[in-house]
């Protein structure tokens, strides 16, 4: 049994795999007793979603609550709304399937008014495997190109591959090629995540391979795609290759052309900032997680360093040309963060250009005012603990964030408390 409690996704699988319902403190206390660390670790109990009391941090107290959208979601993993769209959102499921959403707004209240299948893929589901991630093209409106990040059944790989849908009704989807595939040693650390940056790139978020330590060292290993943030161009491909790779991508010896940072263990979710900036929230192993502003170029330091702590040395480690995070929080506070966005909606007004942050298996949310350097470091704030397995948190074109419930099958809101 792999005792890696620190992994979001390993979290996530190992609840479908060990057929536990999250819904019940119950069933959460057998997780974490299968996983191991139970004595030091208590998953939330089944408490109404709600508001609940707000921490005081250091800029007065912020009351928010997860409104409940819609239901009924197996093992959801992402949500993505369309570009430039309220409304209209796709949420993905583990076990390969696609559901594309229209939401209904009666009176500020939302709900899911249609939910169909908009693809389906066969992929394996061992461990954190399966459909992880989703992006939709900066110009989907015009092309209908989106673009997919799973496992597929048999394969022990990572699969990047295009779609194409009718972008009015998202009708049609189909995969018309493969960009990308990255053997996997392991089931676990997949990352899975796929998102577009203001430059107009694809980024791919790739964990260090799996199982415990980075046995293979895949992190500090920048000739590999593993342990990696990779950024590559789908719209200027040479003829005969599959994408194109940034002329400003690093170019330095030994690095893999597609790598744009190293030294990550599984990046489970990561966004832009309102100044562009990539915000990287990376699950740590035994102690730490961590939130990071990663450039071109960045080594985050695992698996020398788990946040900005020595990991192998445990003291003495070398830490010359290692980026510290601008946040992390220790694992009495939480055990696998979920990386969210920057606020900019309207229903939580003092949430405004703050990054929302979650830990998945202690149901703590918290909101960062991130710092002007990436150098830095944030001015946190604990939002409240809430009875939910957060594992994707989504945010649609007036800036409000919504977050999926994986133990519960739920899309949530947050919303003033």
């Amino acid at each position: 049994m792999n005792h890696d409690l620190r992994s979001v996704s390993a979290l996530v699988a190992l609840v479908l795999v060990s057929g536990l319902s999250s819904a019940c403190s119950e069933s959460r206390r057998a997780l974490v007793k299968t996983l191991g660390d139970a004595d030091t670790y208590e998953a939330p109990g089944p408490d109404a979603v709600g508001s609940v009391p707000t921490a005081q941090g250091a800029r007065g107290s912020i009351a928010i609550r997860l409104a409940p959208v819609g239901e009924g979601f197996d093992q959801p993993t992402d949500v993505q709304f369309v570009p430039r769209e309220d409304l209209r959102a796709v949420v993905l499921e583990k076990a390969g399937r696609a559901l594309r959403l229209t939401l209904a707004d009666d009176g500020g209240a939302l709900s899911i008014a249609s939910r169909e299948e908009l693809f389906s893929v066969d992929v394996d589901t061992d461990s954190e495997m399966g459909l992880l991630g989703l992006a939709f093209h900066p110009r989907f409106a015009e092309n209908g190109r989106f673009f997919v990040n799973y496992n597929p059944a048999g394969k022990s790989l990572t699969r990047v591959a295009e779609f194409q849908c009718d972008a009015v009704t998202l009708a049609g989807a189909r995969e018309v090629r493969t960009l990308l595939e990255v053997a996997q040693p392991y089931q676990n650390h997949n990352g899975g995540q796929l998102a577009f940056g203001p430059d107009g790139m694809l980024y791919i978020g790739m964990g260090d391979g799996g199982w415990r330590n980075d046995p293979h060292d895949n992190g500090q290993d920048a000739s590999t795609l593993l342990g990696a943030l990779l950024r590559i161009d789908v719209d200027r491909v040479p003829e005969g290759e599959a994408y194109g790779i940034p002329a400003d991508n690093e170019q330095r010896a030994g690095w893999a052309p597609e790598v744009f940072a190293i030294g990550l263990r599984n990046p489970w979710r990561y966004t832009f900032d309102d100044d562009g900036r990539l915000v990287v929230a990376d699950v740590g192993q035994d102690r730490y997680e961590e939130v990071s502003i990663v450039r071109a170029g960045d080594n985050l330091g695992w698996n020398v360093r788990e946040a900005g702590h020595c990991f192998e040395p445990r003291r003495g480690c070398e830490r010359e040309g290692l980026v510290d995070p601008v946040w992390e929080y220790d694992h009495t506070l939480g055990q696998s963060i979920t990386g969210g966005h920057v606020y900019g909606g309207e229903l939580v007004p003092g949430l405004a250009g703050r990054y929302v942050v979650a830990d998945f298996l202690s149901g703590n949310i918290w909101a960062l005012a991130l710092p002007a350097e990436a150098t830095g470091k944030a001015d946190a704030q604990l939002l409240g603990r809430f009875a939910v397995l957060i594992s994707a948190f989504g945010k649609n074109a007036t800036g409000e964030i919504f977050a999926l419930d994986y133990g519960a099958g739920r899309l949530l809101r947050i919303e003033g408390g």
